[in-house]
């Protein structure tokens, strides 16, 4: 009996996503030697020593920042992550926000923890007028970043009678097609912060997204604005917030990041990254996270990676051969000579590139034999071949 594939697992994931490797082909765990692939959450990998067994990591999340994706696209590592799989949950969180900070139901809740005595309901009703809020209503939303959470914030926020506008130069055209007609598109993102009641930000961390909300954009918020930050902490400059606070510019700054400078921080709500904290996003996550890596183990597909194209090539053939390389000229008929001199012929090839990675998918009609394997694995510029014979 062959041995079975091992799957690491870095952080606890869902049994229903764990679930989705066969007992029968596969060994899963946190304590797996070998193993060929990583499943991981939020365990920090920068300095851990990655074994060489390892051809795939999967981020059960959207983010991938815990992860050294360069040093993993040197060694020919696809690394996969969940778009979309715990946006209704940050859509939930973020729509709380939005009502904690309309409603001042935080300082409410002080309030009332305070009370003491036999007259509490005339405390009540002489002290509520200090915590009277605004409804959502007619009230001007700003997204900034319109992927699968974008979207549903502001799906949401129409459902709640709110205007919306958004702002995202990287948007997909699957992306646009799916907003609400009701968006109104920014032409920038001081445009859009200039107009909005609340503002909402919903794109990764990256160097050029690295306090994007700084002093200066902050001083074109309409006085009184909520800012809100689900995505990454670093997108906002707290000391820019800070100080836009104490001058009474921002209205209030709720964030999923606690932190010394914000701690105690007079309008300022944070909470201890609940963005992903369902049961429900946990396991679509999970599932996600765990079906794109058994069918880049088996099938050698890939879809959702943050450093590989995307390449999905249906199965015309048992014997399957997988190849990362360099994205130079002549690759692909390097590879296809090699397959010709050993007497292979090639059924169908499918190959993609992203930046300076390629990838190759080849069905043949007979086996490889480890000879052309190798021959191939020589070919100046590859990276990585995998075998992904099907046996009986």
């Amino acid at each position: 009996m062959p041995d079975k594939t091992g799957i690491l697992t870095l952080n606890s994931i869902s049994s229903l996503g764990l679930g989705r490797f066969p007992a029968a082909g596969y060994r899963v765990g946190p304590k797996v030697e070998n193993p060929s692939a990583i499943l991981v959450r939020s365990f920090k990998m920068h300095d851990m020593e990655i074994p060489e067994s390892v051809v795939a990591i999967a981020r059960a999340g959207a983010g991938t920042n815990n992860i050294p994706v360069a040093r993993m696209t040197a060694r020919g590592i696809p690394v996969f992550n969940t778009p979309g799989a715990n946006a209704n949950a940050v859509k939930e969180l973020v729509l709380a926000a939005m009502l904690v900070a309309t409603r001042n139901l935080v300082p409410a809740v002080k309030f009332a923890d305070s009370l003491t005595g036999p007259e509490i309901g005339k405390q009540v009703e002489e002290g509520k007028k200090a915590f009277a809020g605004r409804e959502l209503p007619g009230q001007t939303l700003g997204i900034v970043g319109l992927g699968a959470i974008g979207r549903l914030v502001a799906e949401t926020a129409i459902g709640l009678g709110m205007n919306v506008v958004g702002y995202d130069p990287e948007i997909t055209v699957d992306a646009a097609w799916s907003l609400p007609s009701k968006v109104v598109r920014a032409h920038g993102i001081e445009d859009l912060l200039k107009s909005s009641d609340f503002v909402t930000l919903h794109v990764p961390l990256l160097d050029a997204t690295r306090h994007l909300i700084d002093a200066k954009r902050l001083s074109l918020m309409k006085p009184g604005a909520t800012l809100l930050n689900f995505a990454r902490d670093a997108i906002v400059d707290e000391d820019a917030v800070i100080a836009s606070l104490d001058s009474g510019r921002l209205g209030a700054y709720l964030c999923d990041f606690p932190g010394e400078k914000l701690k105690g921080v007079d309008k300022v709500v944070t909470f201890p990254h609940l963005g992903a904290s369902t049961r429900e996003a946990e396991d679509n996550c999970a599932v996600m996270a765990a079906d794109q890596v058994k069918d880049y183990l088996e099938n050698g597909n890939i879809f959702n990676t943050v450093n590989f194209p995307n390449l999905e090539m249906a199965r015309e053939s048992n014997f399957r051969i997988a190849i990362v390389n360099a994205n130079v000229p002549n690759m692909l008929g390097q590879i296809s000579s090699a397959f010709a001199d050993a007497g292979i012929n090639i059924h169908n090839m499918a190959n993609k590139s992203r930046g300076e990675i390629a990838y190759t998918l080849v069905d043949i009609d007979s086996p490889a034999s480890a000879e052309v394997v190798s021959k191939i694995a020589s070919i100046p510029g590859v990276i990585r071949v995998r075998n992904l014979t099907i046996t009986a």
